[in-house]
């Protein structure tokens, strides 16, 4: 009985998302207060009904409640409590269920926490809000549901969950990438209302910015957090694979990465409306397409769900309605939309531009690559595979281009830049990054390496430009240093670029000089990794709470002096017999000793795997502090609310007013 009161939940929550999508905006037309003020109970209803909803599923996993048809196919009464709960997104149904439910969560929040919005314009946004839930609200119910019943054939047991994810990764990686995924939906929602209700200001971008850094930033840990999942989860030793699901969560992030930039534009300089716009449209638009690849089966990949292509074909008409209706009311609105201000070529709105055309460029060029083919296998023209060579040589050369911008932005003035002043900033920084670039390799391995020295430049290139800009700004007029007067989004602005230019490095130092041995080993015998000695000490047998596993013991030393006992492991699940490796990892901030134990070769022998990453953390480190960069922008004065309630009187004379829709 308890799963049909989730099940009903669900379908309660999708009347009122019916209701949210029409019921405020037709208030609006008919400028009726109490129409009007109904969005936001609505939306505040069905978040909590949606609570409700996923809460019972994870009760049925909890309980072990096997006549549920999801919780048998993923779940087991062997496995841990934890990986029960997070068993609830690992699968197709339950994940989308999470989607529906971080939705939910994005609109709720957006009803309580944007109290300085007329009513009006927030009537709009949540209304484009429950639009998309409708959507995925039906999609659940219709071709979805988690709650459909095993009876009156009810199993045993379950099947379990994968192996590959019975891991701390599953509890938070997912729940992190759905939160900026779908939180992008509340910039889309912002430029629907826009072009609607006319409001295309500096006022109407301050409202949408922080919702659009706020997802950015879970996009941004998520993608990280997923990347150091598969580096030690699947055994393989590498971070990053151009995998077609990690180049759907890349996408959007690219995109979004623009977006929070044309913002920040559109804020200060009431100028980039029509690219903010269009990148609000696209940026949504690929996550939706994301959704559609994971799920329709077309791809193949250890990420994707790989469901029934009826399900992809719902998907792909959603992404049809929702990309053709906003493009159309696009095209109808954008004639209306002026951008006053003017800028030169040489000034900070430019750079910011070729910024964000790179970006895009980017991203398009990443699209191609991974739909390219599908569309030839599609046209019956055989199977062929893009994989790193094509992404790399394209993508690298771009990322280049936009690092070297990336310092110009932040130290050129806007619209106008005086003559010679650009230099002047950047001179110096110029002659000491190339400097640095240079020597690193010589310092570390002891010759030149070209790859090195560009990416060791640019990343010292990009702290040193950030670094210049905040000093700037707190020195004061009379000579006097005051940190204080730096503004927090401006602080936040540096630390995220930081984290570019720290991933840049770990990028540049894994890339060129990691070292893998592939090697046969028996107990007491011991080998040279890059100045560390691996001794394989023999093996044991180990019991987990669903599995078995032989564990290997790797000492590891450097110059005689015991450094680690390292334990890779290949384990055997009780239910499905399948066998996982488990990775033996030793890190500190200038390296990673990775050890996967591999085969057994007879007479205790074993065949191991064994890696020096140099400064690979680094590439999780800078992810993270890109995201505390956008977390300290969100904090700045400027987003709170009583900062917005100043600007409403200011909003109906100074917006750009459109016809109505």
């Amino acid at each position: 009985m308890i799963p049909e009161i989730g099940h009903f939940s669900l379908i309660v929550a999708t009347a009122l998302s019916f209701l949210l999508a029409i019921y405020p905006l037709i208030g609006t037309k008919l400028n009726h207060p109490g129409m009007i003020n109904s969005a936001r109970p609505l939306a505040l209803t069905q978040f909590l009904l949606m609570s409700i909803s996923f809460a019972i599923l994870a009760y049925a996993f909890a309980t072990d409640d096997f006549s549920v048809g999801y919780v048998a196919s993923n779940s087991n009464s062997l496995l841990p409590i934890q990986y029960k709960i997070s068993a609830v997104w690992g699968g197709h149904e339950g994940s989308l269920l999470l989607w529906a439910l971080t939705l939910s969560a994005w609109t709720a929040a957006v009803s309580i926490f944007s109290r300085g919005i007329p009513k009006d314009a927030l009537a709009r946004v949540l209304a484009v809000m429950g639009m998309i839930a409708i959507g995925f609200n039906l999609f659940i119910l219709l071709t979805s549901n988690p709650f459909d019943r095993t009876l009156p054939f009810l199993p045993l047991d379950g099947n379990d969950l994968n192996p590959l994810l019975q891991d701390v990764g599953l509890i938070f990686h997912p729940p992190m990438l759905y939160m900026g995924y779908v939180g992008f939906s509340v910039a889309f929602s912002f430029a629907i209302a826009a072009l609607m209700t006319g409001r295309l200001d500096s006022a109407w971008a301050r409202w949408s910015r922080p919702w659009t850094l706020v997802a950015w930033v879970f996009l941004t840990a998520g993608i990280a957090l997923g990347s150091w999942w598969a580096y030690y989860e699947l055994g393989w030793g590498g971070w990053w694979f151009w995998d077609p699901v990690e180049n759907v969560s890349f996408m959007p992030w690219l995109a979004g990465t623009a977006l929070i930039h044309a913002l920040a534009v559109t804020e200060q300089r009431n100028t980039f409306k029509h690219w903010t716009l269009l990148l609000a449209i696209f940026t949504f638009s690929l996550n939706l397409l994301g959704a559609f690849l994971v799920r329709s089966g077309v791809i193949t990949s250890v990420h994707s769900f790989a469901v029934d292509p009826g399900r992809g074909m719902y998907l792909l008409v959603l992404l049809a309605i929702a990309v053709g209706g906003s493009l159309t009311l696009y095209a109808v609105k954008a004639a209306n939309v002026t951008s006053p201000n003017r800028f030169t070529a040489y000034s900070r709105e430019n750079t910011i531009l070729i910024a964000m055309s790179i970006l895009i460029t980017a991203t398009v060029t990443i699209l191609l690559g991974t739909l390219y083919p599908l569309i030839i296998d599609a046209m019956g023209m055989g199977k062929i595979s893009v994989g790193a060579p094509y992404f790399n040589a394209v993508f690298i050369p771009m990322m280049i281009a936009l690092f070297i911008f990336m310092g110009i932005g932040p130290l050129i003035r806007w619209k106008k830049a005086r003559k010679g002043e650009l230099s002047k900033h950047l001179n110096l920084i110029s002659i000491f990054s190339v400097i640095f670039g240079a020597a690193w390799p010589f310092m570390f391995a002891g010759e030149f390496n070209f790859m090195v020295f560009v990416g060791m430049t640019l990343g010292c290139w990009i702290v040193l430009a950030v670094l210049k800009d905040v000093l700037n700004h707190a020195k004061q007029a009379d000579g006097r240093w005051k940190f204080s007067a730096v503004p927090l989004n401006h602080i936040g602005m540096a630390v995220a670029h930081a984290g570019i230019a720290v991933t840049v490095i770990g990028i540049t130092m894994v890339s060129s000089y990691e070292k893998e041995i592939n090697v046969k080993m028996s107990p007491g015998e011991n080998v040279n990794l890059s100045g560390y000695t691996i001794e394989f000490a023999g093996t044991k047998n180990v019991e987990g709470p669903n599995y078995s596993a032989i564990q290997g013991q790797i000492n590891v030393s450097l110059d005689g002096e015991f450094i680690t006992l390292l334990k890779p492991e290949q384990r055997t699940y009780t239910v499905e017999s399948m066998g996982m490796t488990e990775a033996g990892i030793h890190t500190n901030l200038l390296r990673d000793i990775y050890v996967a134990l591999g085969d057994p070769l007879g007479q205790n022998a074993w065949s191991m795997r064994l890696y020096y990453k140099p400064f690979i953390v680094w590439i999780w480190l800078g992810g993270f502090l890109m995201a505390i960069g956008g977390f300290l922008a969100i904090l700045s004065k400027r987003y709170r609310k009583r900062v917005l309630a100043k600007e409403q009187k200011s909003i109906q004379s100074n917006s750009v007013v459109l016809q109505e829709a």
